[in-house]
């Protein structure tokens, strides 16, 4: 069996108990290497430049500096860097200015650590994270000009799957969830990836 690449974490949180309860998560997971820990934004800022970083768990709440702009300028600075947003907030307002921000995650604090390390593992291979438990909150219905088949793949998208494992879930080629995409887009006229996204996460149905 392969062994994973290491992914290189920096936990930026500014309460020290919260920041030791995800170390000894994240710890137990061999190919994760937490680099550092920053309780503000200029320790975080320094911590970047000494250390190799992957990826960043960033406190939507950091005392006097708001976490989701400094993932805007994580995201403008550090591009190659992705950012997971912590948060024990699970209103849509605050997903949607993570995600605007670049975040390419949002994870609620109380959810199970299962949750965690699933969206480091999605986001590292290139895709997106949403809790759950974020779902129970934005349970509007989809506009109806939308078809079922498109109305299944919005729900995807809120999950966060790559248009592959959508391919997989729903039998359809790749291409297939291509073109739903982009009609979805141009029935809601809908430009960008996260606005759609957005969009996904607001108008959930079961």
């Amino acid at each position: 069996m392969t062994d994973k690449k290491t992914i290189n974490l920096l936990l930026v949180d500014d309460h020290p108990l919260v920041r030791d309860g995800l170390r000894a998560r994240l710890e137990t997971i061999p190919h994760f290497h937490i680099v550092g820990e920053a309780g503000n934004a200029a320790d975080a800022l320094k911590m970047v430049t000494l250390h190799a970083t992957d990826l960043i768990l960033m406190d939507i709440n950091l005392g006097g500096t708001n976490g989701i702009s400094l993932t805007a300028k994580f995201t403008q600075d550090y591009p190659q860097i992705a950012i997971i947003m912590l948060s024990m907030h699970d209103k849509a307002e605050y997903v949607n200015q993570a995600i605007q921000a670049g975040a390419r995650a949002y994870v609620l604090k109380d959810a199970p650590a299962e949750d965690i390390i699933n969206a480091i593992e999605t986001v590292r291979a290139g895709g997106v994270y949403f809790s759950s438990g974020l779902k129970q909150n934005n349970t509007n219905n989809a506009t109806q000009i939308l078809t079922q088949r498109e109305q299944c793949v919005l729900n995807s998208i809120a999950t966060g799957k790559s248009n592959k494992h959508i391919a997989l879930d729903l039998g359809l080629s790749v291409r297939t969830v291509e073109t739903h995409r982009l009609n979805i887009k141009r029935k809601l006229n809908i430009e960008g990836q996260a606005d759609l996204i957005r969009y996904a996460l607001n108008n959930i149905t079961q």
